[in-house]
């Protein structure tokens, strides 16, 4: 049986039943290169690992994972590539900007999905003020490096001061467009990658030729097995602080209505880019650990000293004091900087367009919704990242400059939170069509569920572990807490509830989104299957459509046929 419909409006249209809206942005303006780039520059691969490498290996002096970091980062790997995966399934049906926001609200509902849209934006507020710190800090060294000598890095003040103008500069760049922000992204990625596989090259010569340190080691393979390890107590916790290394891939979904190919080309993008990242941080982890040990002493990992910026401290072992070491020195410096602040850069473009689509939907103030005239970038999304993000960096560093530490791990939480997420709404979202092929089993069912699955019990594990009083320590060794609980695990809860604060006063102002009437739920309920002989497989100028079909035939092109898999009705929409 097949059941005909009128043309409607088009899919992207603006309908009132809760189809995709057209925002505005600035339509293919990245191609496959372009997204790729922007989804790795989001990771800041050269400051994430110099942040994050040292709290995998040990934590406040106690050794964590130890030699064994290599297999954390191949760990963590697994559930961010099984996530990729799942946003490019997802993106395919629903190539939209809000992606966890409107993904999770069609699978499971307004308040799922709402949480999901904040998780994107807490983890995002919260970066912020560590990126501004380190780019901020960085100014100064680099000065200091190329002859202004000064010591204001370490000064909290001008730091901070130099943190707030990276975030009003990026902000800016972000504001003038998307095609701006890509180009610039070229450039400081191919600083941000190059000088750590530098790094990586010059430790393992040093090692092999028997030239590294006091403390080195020799690479082992069984540096990538995790055996030995404690879940709950080695592997959870630093998985997570691991994913904060790989987190920002989904930059390149999220700009998916700017994209080329909005259906493929963001979601091909964000696998190549996990993938990528994958190899690059195998390499550089291991080569620093089998250069600077996992002692204590000097350069060693295992120290507390060493944790908070691990390419500094061993910076001067590997590059040596002549003028080629000083360079070497200076690239690092470069690398990291540039590394900050383009992330700092590319955090702004997924919050603001996180913002924006749920702005159209009504689940934030319409405000979040203008868009520039000319630029075609959101206007109040762009700039309220900015703002929020230099208010919530000041009341950091006025609290206490300690909890800039306690970030790293509560993003974490926020990572495993909406990351997971998308995973249980992948397979939900699909269940109907899960069997019409083994592909679709794997690719939108398994896979996704088994990443969502993992992603959710290191929220709960790392949680347990970072409420422990002692679980982060400052320089002068004393507990860093909030009301006595481990404060990387207050800063990650506070974060997650003021969510629900703010779900109550959009719902007293607003309810529309929350009684379903913006955004309804609903299923991959028809799989498109055929074209009718002579019509045209896409509508004029849409570009490619998913393969999930919409109950109300609203992107389905004119002569293409879906199929119930069900039932095997098939519905098709008259040729005008």
């Amino acid at each position: 049986m097949t059941t005909t419909a009128p043309v409607g409006p088009p899919a992207g249209s603006g309908t009132s039943d809760g189809t995709a809206v057209d925002k505005g942005l600035k339509s293919g303006s990245l191609g496959l290169v372009g997204s790729v780039v922007v989804g790795m520059a989001s990771t800041a691969p050269a400051y994430s690992l110099a942040a994050s490498l040292g709290l995998i290996v040990a934590s406040g002096g106690a050794i964590l994972a130890g030699v064994k970091a290599p297999a954390i980062m191949l760990l963590a790997f697994i559930p961010m590539y099984f996530i990729a995966v799942a946003y490019k399934e997802l993106n395919e049906a629903e190539p939209d900007c809000g992606t966890t926001f409107t993904w999770a609200t069609r699978a499971f509902g307004p308040i799922v999905g709402w949480m999901g849209g904040w998780g994107i934006i807490a983890a995002d507020v919260i970066v912020m003020a560590n990126l501004a710190q380190i780019a901020g800090a960085y100014s100064f060294t680099l000065a200091d490096d190329v002859g202004i000598h000064n010591t204001l890095a370490s000064n909290t003040f001008w730091s901070t001061v130099a943190g707030i103008f990276w975030i009003v500069i990026m902000t800016y760049i972000c504001y003038r467009g998307i095609e701006v922000s890509a180009r610039l992204q070229y450039g400081l990625l191919t600083i941000e990658v190059i000088t750590p596989i530098m790094v990586a090259v010059v430790a393992l010569i040093k090692v092999y030729s028997h030239t590294a340190p006091k403390g080195s080691l020799t690479p082992q393979l069984s540096w990538l097995w995790p055996g030995g390890l404690s879940f709950g107590g080695v592997i959870a916790p630093a998985v997570l602080t691991a994913a904060f290394i790989y987190w920002g891939w989904d930059t390149a979904v999220a700009t998916n209505e700017e994209a080329a190919d909005p259906g493929r080309t963001p979601g091909r993008a964000a696998v190549i880019s996990t993938v990528l990242l994958l190899i690059t941080y195998v390499l550089v982890t291991t080569s620093v650990v089998a250069f600077a040990g996992v002692g204590t002493d000097g350069i060693g990992l295992g120290s507390a000293a060493n944790a908070a910026d691990v390419f500094t401290a061993i910076g001067p072992a590997l590059f040596g004091d002549s003028f080629l070491g000083h360079v070497g020195l200076g690239l690092l410096t470069v690398s990291i900087l540039t590394s900050a602040s383009a992330s700092t850069q590319t955090t702004i473009l997924p919050t603001a367009r996180t913002a924006l689509s749920m702005a159209v939907y009504k689940a934030v103030p319409r405000n979040f919704a203008r868009i520039h005239p000319k630029y075609l970038t959101p206007t109040w999304s762009t700039i309220g990242m900015g703002a929020v993000s230099i208010g919530f960096y000041l009341l950091i560093t006025i609290i206490s400059t300690s909890l800039l530490a306690a970030l790293i791990g509560s993003i974490g939480l926020q990572i495993a939170f909406y990351y997971g997420l998308t995973g249980m709404a992948c397979a939900w979202f699909y269940r109907k069509t899960l069997l019409s092929s083994f592909r679709h089993l794997l690719m939108r069912g398994i896979i996704p569920l088994v990443g969502g699955i993992f992603l959710f019990a290191m929220f709960v594990y790392g949680l347990v572990s970072y409420a422990a009083a002692d679980w982060l320590t400052d320089d002068a060794g004393k507990n860093v807490t909030i009301f006595g609980i481990g404060a990387v695990a207050v800063v990650g809860m506070l974060a997650l509830g003021v969510g629900f604060v703010l779900i109550a006063l959009q719902w007293w102002r607003s309810p529309d989104f929350f009684q379903g009437r913006t955004l309804p739920r609903r299923s991959a309920d028809l799989v498109l299957v055929g074209v009718v002989e002579g019509v045209p497989s896409t509508l004029p100028g849409s570009g490619e459509q998913g393969t999930v079909i919409a109950k109300d035939l609203s992107n389905l092109p004119v002569g293409q046929v879906a199929i119930d898999p069900e039932t095997g009705e098939t519905f098709r929409k008259d040729v005008t």
